[in-house]
């Protein structure tokens, strides 16, 4: 099957982005950028693309969902054992991206991925619904399995064994905060004169600067 795409296209016109809209700190724009996106999006407005990088270079891109930023970094939860945990393992650079077609705007990141606490992972894991802890449990996540059946089977005892004592966390699931170097806003524009800024840390403090579009 060979489909051309060639003719699809969409013009960007509902914002801009200019100097006047920037913030000293990358973060603060990042954070009304994502509450306009909370306010237009009905679902996931959280969804973010993360990107690793194997052992033997191959790159790595999956969706997982941002669950708290602030000026120290982004963090999510997974499975430490899955692809992205030990790709995160050999090479804690990583990449970041939102795309929020609403709005027409993109938000790239850079940064290295460092575990959090075991003591913020335990609190997360605690405020999920139960049967999301259960899932956390039974799911190796990204190793081969024979078929559904198996996990459906772990979790049904899992679920058994949980009834009277409480979940704990599993050690080989938790947190990651990707503490940035790098954040780059994309504004869609007509005729795809896009407006884009990129803000670089260097010794501690943020440079911005406009890129061509």
């Amino acid at each position: 099957m060979n489909q051309d795409l060639g003719n699809r296209r969409k013009d960007y016109v509902k914002y801009t982005l200019g100097e006047a809209d920037l913030t000293e700190h990358p973060v603060d724009l990042f954070g009304l950028w994502y509450g306009a996106a909370e306010k237009m999006i009905v679902h996931d407005a959280n969804a973010m693309t993360l990107s690793t990088v194997s052992k033997n270079g191959m790159p790595s891109s999956r969706i997982v969902l941002l669950k708290e930023f602030s000026k120290e970094g982004f963090i999510f939860y997974t499975n430490y054992n899955s692809d992205k945990g030990e790709q995160i393992e050999s090479n804690s650079k990583v990449a970041l991206n939102f795309f929020w077609l609403e709005l027409e705007r993109q938000v790239r990141i850079e940064g290295k991925a460092e575990k959090v606490s075991p003591g913020k992972s335990d609190e997360y894991f605690m405020s999920r619904p139960i049967d999301s802890q259960i899932a956390a449990i039974a799911s190796g996540q990204s190793k081969e399995m024979a078929n559904r059946d198996v996990l459906e089977e772990k979790v049904k005892q899992l679920n058994k064994r949980y009834q009277n004592e409480p979940i704990q966390r599993p050690a080989h699931w938790g947190g990651y905060v990707v503490k940035p170097s790098m954040i780059e806003f994309w504004q869609g524009r007509a005729n795809r004169l896009h407006d884009r800024f990129r803000y670089i840390l260097e010794k501690g403090s943020w440079r911005v600067n406009r890129l061509s579009p």
